[in-house]
């Protein structure tokens, strides 16, 4: 089982590389498990929309 910790490494990580599928599936079964991880995930997809539409405008 992957602990949160392991689990916000994945989520910015994915964010530079594509996860292989073995990550995927473990990440996918702790977001199923744990609240705090998918506030952090909405907050990751927040935070780059959110730098996107900036850098869009300028």
């Amino acid at each position: 089982m992957m602990n949160c910790k392991e689990a916000t490494e994945l989520m910015s990580e994915d964010l530079d590389r594509p996860l292989r599928w073995r990550e995927r599936v473990a990440l996918r079964f702790h977001l199923m498990m744990c609240g705090g991880c998918r506030n952090f995930k909405d907050q990751i997809g927040f935070l780059r929309a959110a730098i996107r539409q900036r850098s869009g405008r300028d």
